[in-house]
């Protein structure tokens, strides 16, 4: 090994997602990755439990993040508008991100044990964000259909986010995706 460098956790998880890209996730190893950044296994293992959590690393984060916003919005506005606001919270995260997840959520979609991994993830910050609501007065079954509801929203302003073609910014595409929920719930 060479001198020390800083962002060692970064370097990790830039390694990973090349070799994830030009190998494949299965194909690719702890020891390869740490190699390709330098580092030591053992330094791989001090920043991931393993190879898998390279690519949901910020999933505390995104929860947190999503939570937090829907929580402290709820103080003010109506569920959908929190439910906004937590949106616009993960749309501040991922911003300057879109390269690195586009090419993270083309790993994922290869591989079904990641997939499945993705959608528990998702299911997670669901049931956070239904528990928030009924803290804050919402009842059931109107808490989880609303949790249900602002991580589906996410879930199509991410993917038309993250296509190829797509130039316009997360947070309008969310937007898009709300309103155009609100106008078929109203009969437009």
């Amino acid at each position: 090994m060479g001198r020390w460098e800083p962002n060692a956790r970064g370097r990790l998880a830039t390694a990973a997602l090349e070799l994830y890209s030009e190998r494949g996730y299965e194909q690719t190893t702890v020891a390869e990755i740490a190699k390709r950044a330098g580092l030591t296994e053992r330094t791989f293992f001090n920043h991931y439990a393993d190879k898998r959590e390279v690519l949901f690393a910020t999933a505390g984060e995104f929860q947190d993040r999503f939570v937090g916003a829907v929580a402290g919005a709820l103080k003010s506005v109506a569920p959908i508008d929190a439910l906004a606001a937590g949106l616009d919270a993960i749309a501040e995260m991922l911003a300057d991100q879109r390269d690195f997840v586009r090419t993270r959520q083309a790993v994922i979609m290869s591989n079904p044990e990641l997939q499945e991994r993705d959608l528990i993830k998702l299911a997670s910050t669901s049931s956070a964000l239904a528990d928030t609501l009924r803290r804050h007065g919402v009842p059931e079954p109107d808490a989880s259909l609303a949790a249900e509801t602002g991580v589906a929203l996410f879930k199509v302003g991410f993917h038309r986010w993250i296509a190829a073609d797509e130039e316009r910014e997360l947070s309008l595409l969310m937007r898009e995706a709300l309103d155009a929920l609100k106008a078929v719930t109203a009969g437009s």
